[in-house]
């Protein structure tokens, strides 16, 4: 799979797109120590985006969210998904066909467990959210497999 972020990243700064200003904004990148983390997240939310747990299926508060609105990085507030991409995948997992912006996440090599797979991480914080499959829906293919963990959810009228 190729799937690249086109992030110009410089000197700690990047640009985002942000929902509420309709456009790419800059931002600095988020850096914390280990102890600041723990501060502000769960020990869930901890383990999924910091040492890159995964949730149980099927137990992540926000699987089986059917509201209008947006997924946001629970750690940083980034803007990952909207509600319209969402679709149930049956795997357990919140699953979205496209991340807001092709800016807001990244990429990286995964071979853990004895396969390779591409995981997802949040462009500003660097929080692990989760991977992305090639058998999702049509037009792009694309399967986001989140964690609910990783994700806070603003309900709101979107687009």
């Amino acid at each position: 799979m190729s799937v690249k972020s086109k992030n110009n990243q410089k000197s700690g700064r990047l640009f985002v797109f942000n929902i509420d200003h309709k456009s790419l904004i800059e931002v600095d990148a988020m850096v914390k120590s280990e102890e600041e983390w723990k501060k502000i997240l769960t020990p869930e939310q901890f383990h999924v985006m910091r040492e890159k747990g995964t949730e149980r299926p099927f137990t992540g508060a926000l699987n089986n969210c059917k509201n209008k609105g947006l997924f946001r990085c629970a750690g940083c507030g980034t803007d990952l998904f909207l509600s319209d991409e969402k679709f149930d995948s049956g795997t357990g997992w919140p699953s979205f066909s496209a991340p807001v912006h092709e800016n807001n996440v990244r990429f990286k090599e995964d071979r853990s467990f004895f396969m390779v797979r591409t995981e997802v991480l949040c462009a500003r914080c660097g929080a692990h959210l989760g991977h992305v499959f090639d058998d999702g829906p049509p037009p792009g293919g694309k399967r986001y497999c989140m964690n609910s963990a990783a994700m806070t959810f603003r309900e709101q009228e979107v687009r």
